[in-house]
């Protein structure tokens, strides 16, 4: 036995055995080059062929593959929204904070992207800055109430008062900080604001201290498919300032969304002169 088995029977250990045994059937798929029967996927990961037929059933409700009229599989379309997630949030994380630091006048600063699930917003690219806001720290993964932050406000936004409030049946989140919106009513109004100015504002509602300023990026359908902010003290946040944050926040929202594909006008960039 080599000195990593412990630590790889361990691992295995941890793991959902049926979790598993269905993502190796999703990889057998994927690198065969025909199409492989249940008796096939049963052989090669060595596994009974009731199993096999139970977890084939269940990958093909999810749309995780497909089951031909010969009874053979190939990969389903959800996997395919998988794959488009990935590429898109992946390059979208690196474009965001490269784009930030070259073409605004604010090189260094907290920057947040994230994407929307149900009522929460998920951090998929966060970097904090010392002199920025030493009161709150963004990390990437983290969820928080899609209520109370900028880029939730930005998704929020893009969405019908029906499909807002069929978000909230029971009304919203406990509140972080007295600044926090409390009702359904209240974030309906402040959408209606959003819209109407172009960019979202967490004034306070995640942090006490901490205002922050988001813009969506649109896909190829100009629909939101993530949410860009930049995050400033309260106090030292004069209006001048505030001015450009937007401006700035604004822009690259929309450079990000043309790189997606969205049919949008470029903002003009900052004057350097």
């Amino acid at each position: 036995m080599s000195e990593n088995e412990p630590q790889e029977a361990e691992a295995r250990a941890k793991l959902v055995p049926a979790l598993e045994r269905g993502v190796r059937i999703l990889d057998t798929v994927a690198r065969a080059r025909g199409y492989l029967s249940l008796s096939d996927l049963a052989r090669e990961l060595d596994i009974a062929k009731s199993s096999a037929h139970t977890l084939c059933n269940t990958l093909v409700k999810l749309g995780l593959l497909i089951k031909r009229p010969d009874q053979t599989f190939l990969l389903g379309p959800h996997v395919m929204r998988w794959s488009n997630a990935f590429q898109q949030q992946s390059d979208l994380a690196t474009e965001f904070a490269a784009l930030w630091d070259r073409e605004t006048q604010l090189p260094g600063a907290t920057i947040t992207l994230t994407v929307l699930e149900g009522n929460e917003v998920i951090y998929i690219a966060a970097r904090n800055s010392d002199l920025s806001h030493p009161l709150f720290e963004f990390r990437a993964g983290m969820r928080l109430p899609a209520a109370f932050t900028a880029t939730g406000k930005a998704f929020l936004s893009g969405m019908s008062d029906f499909e807002v409030r069929r978000l909230y049946p029971d009304g919203l989140p406990e509140p972080r900080t007295p600044s926090s919106v409390r009702t359904v009513e209240d974030l309906l109004q402040e959408l209606q604001e959003i819209r109407e100015r172009g960019y979202s504002c967490d004034d306070q509602q995640v942090a006490e201290g901490l205002v922050c300023f988001g813009a969506p990026v649109l896909d190829s359908r100009n629909r939101t498919m993530a949410g860009v902010a930049v995050s400033l003290l309260a106090e030292w946040l004069t209006p001048e300032q505030q001015e450009n944050v937007i401006a700035e926040v604004k822009r690259i929202a929309q450079q990000l969304s043309q790189r997606m594909g969205a049919e949008i006008e470029q903002v003009a960039g900052p004057d350097r002169t």
